[in-house]
């Protein structure tokens, strides 16, 4: 399960709508099993591709990693948007996704955040498991 605050929902869908046409997405930061923060980032994949791909840079990632560790937490997993179509994670997603992180995949359609879902992938990268979302 993955307890996340009604607040940092309403963040990340701020962020992806706010994104919309194009996906939208940043990290998750808390300690396992529960989001205290997010970073929203914008979107570095090449204009053509953002419609249904989302890219961090290492330059993010390391904002990221330097954000957790002044706030005492750790990065935990990631969020981002799939506009217009199911907030199931696609083999583009699991090609690129680490195991441990929570994937939490936001259905966007036509710029209004529908459905929170998250996503482990197993340890030996087969498949995606989801997990429960507890908004509090």
């Amino acid at each position: 399960m993955l307890a996340v605050s009604n607040d940092l929902i309403e963040q990340i869908n701020k962020h992806v709508e706010e994104a919309y046409p194009e996906e939208g997405a940043g990290f998750l930061i808390g300690v396992e099993g529960e989001v205290k923060q997010i970073l929203s980032l914008p979107n570095a994949r090449e204009d053509e591709a953002r419609h249904n791909r989302f890219l961090f840079t290492p330059e993010d990632y390391l904002k990221a990693e330097l954000k957790a560790d002044s706030l005492g937490l750790s990065l935990i997993g990631v969020f981002h948007s799939h506009p217009d179509c199911p907030n199931i994670p696609s083999e583009y997603d699991r090609e690129w996704a680490q195991p441990f992180f929570s994937y939490i995949i936001t259905r966007v359609d036509a710029g209004k955040s529908v459905s929170h879902r998250s996503w482990r992938l197993l340890e030996d990268r087969s498949k995606y498991e989801e997990e429960e979302i507890s908004v509090q």
